[in-house]
């Protein structure tokens, strides 16, 4: 899933639900969509009506020639009644679909377009005033809760940042004890900073905890502005899906011309596809998929772990690698194929806001056994900025396949330097290549 921000308050959005910071901008762009929907709406009328037009003229064209040829034949009698009649019919069709082009635009156009004009308020700086009125509204609503959820993903990061110091501390002057050269008061400064860190930890947990607790606080009132709003948004909603059946069962009333068996079958499916149409039905489906009764994975307390971040850090890294373009690839075969694009429809129902690219390895010509974990994703032979002779300050035992194992007083060679996490890419001797905590070793003067 990817990650995005509300430029309002500076918070993460970690999850596409409703009640994630900015994503009601779902629910707002609706309203602007529907203004949208009108014109297609109307577009569609006016295309029907030219094709309905055209049809009606060349109809009357054929049985004014027709007429013309049968007339001056050597048809006679009965039969040429009978033939002329098929070109008076044409005549009388022509009519029909030329009331049918009249109705199109004089009643179903016209009645969208005024029901747009009187939905839709347009402002002197641009956009709907109804769009305006939601957004203010939920920003209003959310601006509270996005204030205390920013000051808990703050209090979260610090308490996180002090446990990881803590753990280096208790590292630090586990190793100097087996480091001879080292004077008492240099332990006693180690033995210090770990009891200064276990204060910070301490600290940092009860501003943790007491973030969320105002946090879950400030919720149901949240939730309760959200959704004051949101049921307005849908009601603006609910106007405007009514109003296109309405329209539509219109539209149906004009094309059906037919007094065939056939052609009244099919106008007969058209009215009940139409009727099927349910505005509750579509509010009941928005709101369980992109309203209030979509699933949210709340804020909660969550435990520092070592190894999560190491595993966030190694992530990031590989995002870089990630963004790498292939090009010049010739594909044979089937596959060739399947590059070629289909027709699009001027409104994508099946948009995703979010996601814009899939990250299936069942789609990636470059996916390979190297997936399974088997092989180190740091062998690769490329290296990247300055590389710095350093020396090993400590003993570390690599725990993943992507880190490296050395002892105090090896050297190796540093390739990427330190990241947010605190590792840092580096090459052996031997020639293997990995993570290494930064702060296990010193560059070599």
């Amino acid at each position: 899933m990817s990650v995005t921000y509300d430029d309002s308050v500076g918070v993460e959005v970690s999850s596409d639900s409703f009640w994630e910071v900015g994503n009601y901008k779902r629910t707002v762009k609706r309203i602007d969509d529907g203004h949208r929907l009108c014109g297609d709406l109307m577009n569609c009328l006016h295309e029907r009506a030219r094709i309905e037009k055209a049809y009606a003229q060349q109809l009357t064209e054929w049985a004014r020639r027709w007429k013309q040829l049968v007339e001056k034949g050597p048809q006679y009698g009965t039969v040429e009644k009978a033939w002329l009649a098929v070109m008076s019919e044409a005549e009388r069709v022509s009519e029909l679909h030329l009331e049918v082009k009249a109705s199109l635009m004089n009643e179903d156009f016209e009645k969208i377009k005024n029901w747009q004009k009187e939905a839709f308020h347009k402002q002197m700086m641009g956009g709907f005033k109804e769009t305006k009125e939601a957004e203010d509204g939920f920003r209003k609503a959310q601006k509270p809760w996005a204030k205390k959820l920013k000051e808990v993903e703050a209090a979260k990061k610090a308490h996180h940042t002090a446990c990881k110091e803590e753990k280096l501390a208790i590292s630090r002057e586990a190793n100097s004890k087996a480091d001879p050269s080292l004077n008492p008061e240099q332990l006693k400064k180690l033995q210090d900073k770990i009891e200064k860190c276990k204060q910070d930890v301490l600290k940092t947990k009860d501003k943790y905890e007491k973030a969320l607790k105002e946090l879950d606080q400030t919720t149901p009132q949240y939730m309760e502005n959200m959704e004051q709003v949101f049921e307005q948004c849908q009601q603006f909603e609910e106007k405007r899906l009514r109003f296109f059946r309405e329209v539509l069962l219109e539209v149906q009333k004009h094309l059906d011309l037919s007094n065939v068996a056939s052609y009244k079958t099919i106008y007969r499916e058209l009215e009940q596809n139409i009727k099927a149409a349910d505005a509750v039905e579509d509010l009941r489906w928005f709101r369980a998929n992109h309203g209030p009764g979509m699933a949210m994975n709340w804020p909660q307390f969550e435990e520092w772990s070592a190894d999560l971040n190491r595993t966030l850090s190694r992530r990031e890294k590989k995002k870089a690698a990630d963004g790498v373009t292939l090009t010049g690839i010739n594909q044979t075969g089937d596959q060739s194929g399947q590059n070629k694009t289909g027709s699009v429809s001027s409104y994508e129902k099946t948009q995703n806001y979010p996601a814009d690219w899939s990250d299936d390895e069942s789609n990636n010509p470059f996916s390979s056994t190297d997936a399974n974990g088997d092989s180190n994703p740091f062998d690769e032979d490329t290296t990247s900025g300055t590389e710095v002779r350093v020396r090993a300050l400590y003993d570390y035992e690599g725990q993943e396949h992507d880190e490296l194992s050395f002892k105090a007083g090896d050297e190796l060679t540093k390739i990427e330097d330190e990241d947010e996490q605190g590792w840092c890419k580096g090459r052996l001797d031997s020639g293997q290549v990995g993570l290494y905590p930064a702060n296990y070793v010193e560059a070599i003067q």
